[in-house]
């Protein structure tokens, strides 16, 4: 991944500010303009493999309706800068605490702060962590054929092998980019719920199929998106992912993580997995293995039809403009967990191997 030196960063912090104090000298209105983070703003072709923007930009300009806004965003900006030149960094919530010291210009809620956080990032094209910001959340847990190569404070080689942890499993770290790998697997399984990771960690199932597992948690974090692009990179080997089979896990989770978000288009180059495939839940599983469901709520269903109609990623792919339809006809929605009604190792000794067997068969 391309990094910006921090010292770049800083330098284009300081010249922005320095424009906007000039224009101010100069009784002249100063403004910022930020990529608009959506879907509108984004194309998507396979040769890429990922979002990009389009170039459509929004245009803060300083006036009385948007001092707070603009105040905020100066703000956000010092604080990054000061971030870097100290070595130190901030969580998201920690800086939203912060602002409670900048008088008016502070935020009523950290969703205020995330979005102008967002926004900085995107002028700049860097990523958060560059800014010094980092998540709360975790990036993933991992189990099955891998060692892991970092290092420890004082630079010392660690080998972590990830089939030590027992019940357990080796949490992704925030800063991904040092690590090196070694593993002999075929392929990488991205599993969206914490519940059905274990219970292949419980059965091994691993160590029989020869894989990597790893639990996203619900949407993948980037430091875990950025965890298995690099893995698959490295290694060469197929990525395939296994999610609940209802609109949220199909855009949300899967589309995120294979060709990036329209919120975060200027980075999806690298916190993306174009090499992804679809294993499953898909709405013909439901009727392939009788399948319990539940009905598509009417936020399932206005996802779906919006996904139909403006998403590039869904428009570019006939074949998931088929599944989405099935699925809508159906008006089902499935989970991961379904399979239990055919015995708790039904996904471990039927699912699984009888899929693995046709990868060619996997929406793309």
């Amino acid at each position: 991944m391309a990094r910006t030196k921090a010292v770049d960063v800083v330098e284009q912090i300081r010249d922005n500010a320095h424009n906007v104090y000039d224009k101010i000298l100069k009784s002249q209105k100063p403004s910022m303009a930020t990529p608009i983070r959506s879907l509108s703003n984004v194309r998507y072709t396979a040769k890429k493999g990922h979002f990009e923007m389009i170039g459509k930009t929004k245009v803060r300009t300083l006036t009385v309706g948007t001092v707070k806004t603009f105040a905020q965003t100066l703000k956000m900006m010092a604080l990054s800068k000061e971030l870097i030149e100290t070595d130190d960094m901030a969580t998201k919530r920690e800086a939203y605490y912060i602002s409670k010291n900048w008088g008016k210009a502070g935020f009523a809620e950290q969703a205020e702060s995330d979005t102008i956080m967002d926004d900085v990032e995107a002028m700049f094209g860097v990523n958060r962590e560059q800014l010094k910001f980092i998540p709360e959340e975790k990036g993933g847990d991992i189990a099955g054929k891998l060692i892991v190569l970092d290092h420890d404070s004082s630079g010392k080689i660690l080998k972590i092998d990830c089939t030590k942890f027992g019940s357990g499993a080796y949490s992704i770290p925030i800063d991904v980019e040092h690590l090196k790998f070694q593993s002999q697997a075929k392929f990488i399984l991205a599993i969206e719920t914490a519940g059905m990771f274990q219970r292949l960690v419980k059965y091994d199932y691993w160590k029989t199929a020869n894989c990597i597992l790893v639990s996203m948690g619900g949407v993948p974090t980037r430091a875990c998106r950025r965890f298995i692009r690099r893995l698959a990179d490295t290694l060469k080997i197929p990525v395939y992912a296994f999610v609940d089979g209802d609109p949220y896990g199909y855009f949300n989770i899967y589309r995120t993580l294979k060709v990036g978000s329209g919120n975060a288009a200027h980075l999806n180059e690298y916190f993306c997995v174009p090499q992804a495939s679809f294993l499953g839940v898909t709405p013909q599983d439901i009727k392939d293995y009788d399948l319990p469901t539940h009905p598509l709520k009417e936020v399932d269903v206005k996802r779906a039809k919006d996904a139909l109609k403006n998403d590039p990623f869904v428009k570019h792919y006939k074949l998931w403009q088929a599944a989405i339809n099935q699925m809508l006809k159906l008006g089902q929605r499935v989970e991961q967990q379904a399979f239990a009604k055919h015995g708790l190792d039904f996904v471990v000794n039927e699912y699984l191997p009888a899929k693995l067997k046709k990868p060619e068969n996997f929406l793309p």
